[in-house]
């Protein structure tokens, strides 16, 4: 093996070994800094004291955080399929079909602040919608359409055209193959790729400053409700300078709030894959 095969090699270890220590590294940190306040309590209580937030829990925020998070990837989830599907399937100008894949990338770089105050201004300014959960989802969903639609595509080019071209040779319709050979086949890595989505939306705190979330409020009663929400709450504490062991015990619970979701994620591809459990990592 010459030299330069050998720092690439190093390169590429040192380069792993890095990501790797990063990760570790925040999340320790953030367990040693908000350890103290770890508790059942400090999960499902309210925010108490005075400032609020200095004692008591997240519990509403949690709860807040979870609604947005299902109710944008519902949204996204199901205008990103229809997106997906209609490029690969049904569009036939390609001119047409560059113009959409641009625009999906354009919006997977426009800011999520950005989105936040067209989210507000659209929606609440214009509409007269109420700041609450629909609307704050409605704006996540906005950020997570390129984020899933890209993926879904990839899927289904790579796991459906050549079922589809072979059914069309046979004289079986489009439709009749798309609906029952090629989504059934593909419905659990659709579902992993809206999870993440979810997951990607609920760490999300630009968006939902100006459309939903609240300091504080109780738990979500109605769709329209103002609601807290994880991010937002994180944001209040450290930026007010209320209780920064509070801030990283909330750090710490919507990072382990993602893991568990990414790990899901995970589980249900091997699971559909049919591979073993060691794979998992």
């Amino acid at each position: 093996m010459n030299k330069k095969d050998c720092l690439l090699k190093l390169w590429i270890y040192l380069s792993g070994i890095l990501v790797i220590s990063i990760t570790f590294g925040i999340f320790i940190y953030i367990l040693h800094k908000g350890f103290n306040v770890m508790s059942w309590q400090f999960i499902f209580d309210s925010p108490k004291g005075s400032p609020l937030g200095t004692e008591g829990g997240i519990f509403p925020a949690l709860i807040g955080s979870l609604s947005m998070g299902l109710l944008s990837g519902l949204i996204g989830g199901i205008f990103s399929i229809l997106i997906s599907i209609y490029l690969v399937f049904y569009c036939d100008s390609k001119k047409f079909k560059k113009l959409i894949s641009y625009s999906l990338y354009i919006l997977s770089g426009i800011p999520s602040i950005v989105l936040g105050l067209v989210g507000y201004t659209i929606l609440i300014y214009r509409f007269g919608m109420e700041r609450g959960l629909l609307c704050a989802s409605i704006t996540l969903s906005i950020m997570i359409i390129p984020f899933i639609s890209i993926r879904i595509i990839k899927l289904l080019i790579d796991g459906g055209e050549e079922i589809m071209n072979a059914s069309l040779c046979l004289g079986v319709s489009k439709s009749y193959t798309l609906f029952k050979i090629i989504i059934p086949n593909l419905m659990i890595n659709i579902l992993t790729t809206i999870t993440l989505g979810m997951a990607y939306a609920m760490g999300a705190t630009a968006p939902i400053m100006y459309t939903g979330a609240v300091i504080y409020s109780g738990l979500p009663n109605k769709i329209n409700s103002p609601v807290m929400a994880l991010p937002y709450h994180l944001y209040i504490l450290v930026n007010e300078g209320l209780s920064m062991s509070n801030a990283y015990g909330t750090a710490f619970v919507l990072m382990m709030l993602l893991l568990i979701i990414n790990g899901l994620c995970r589980l249900m591809a091997i699971w559909r894959q049919g591979a073993s459990w060691k794979k998992l990592f």
